[in-house]
């Protein structure tokens, strides 16, 4: 399996740092109870994940993962999923094993550490609270910071420059096609979770640099 020798290190967060997929299924199904609509399966929504809140309610609307609803319906569920995600975000989401060791020991290299997510920063900033893992990161770019997210390498390249590192120093860490594709298109390496959300597709077939099944892995994959 290949070393890495970064000067920083990104990481994504649904999927990669934190299970959130309960807070999410929570929100999801109160939205349709209120709006007269079938509740969704908790393997559907994790299918879903990781494009955004708005992708994510077009396919809870729909049932479906390219799924595109009227846009009436979309305004009207919009605002009720993100009141019902408000209130739920954090409260049943679980830090993956694992991860706590694994950025305690990318902090013991003196390596600095952000997070870019596509979950909009009204969201991001209380889950990182709720979840104890604030602290670890000193840039956080949530999917509304900047004009665009990932799969654009924007959020990538703006947090190599923050940092003042080459993207071609730079490693991200994440779940999804999403993370793959900006990864390459920043020059950053890119390191997937196993374990992550993909739409039910296996993150191999993207081709990474490499897979782990667990953050307590990243031991062996960065130089000391």
């Amino acid at each position: 399996m290949p070393r890495f020798t970064p000067r920083m290190v990104l990481f994504d967060l649904d999927g990669t740092l934190v299970d959130s997929v309960p807070d999410l299924l929570v929100s999801v199904n109160a939205m349709q109870r209120e709006l007269g609509n079938p509740e969704r399966a908790e393997e559907d929504v994790r299918n879903w994940v990781g494009n955004g809140v708005e992708r994510l309610v077009e396919r809870a609307l729909t049932n479906d993962l390219d799924g595109t609803p009227d846009p009436a319906e979309l305004d009207r569920a919009l605002p009720v999923f993100k009141r019902h995600y408000a209130e739920n975000n954090g409260q049943h989401s679980q830090v993956f094993d694992g991860v706590t060791q694994g950025l305690e020991f990318v902090k013991s290299l003196g390596l600095p550490m952000g997070c870019v997510t596509n979950k909009a920063a009204a969201f991001t900033l209380p889950l990182l609270e709720q979840t104890g893992l604030r602290d670890h990161f000193e840039v956080v770019i949530s999917g509304d910071t900047l004009p665009l997210k990932k799969p654009d390498p924007a959020p990538l390249i703006y947090s190599a420059g923050w940092f003042h590192v080459h993207p071609s120093e730079a490693l991200m860490i994440g779940d999804s096609i999403s993370d793959v594709k900006a990864a390459r298109a920043a020059g950053f390496s890119i390191v997937c979770m196993s374990y992550g959300y993909n739409h039910g597709r296996d993150i191999r077939d993207f081709d990474p640099d490499a897979v782990i099944d667990s953050m307590t892995e990243l031991s062996g994959l960065i130089a000391r």
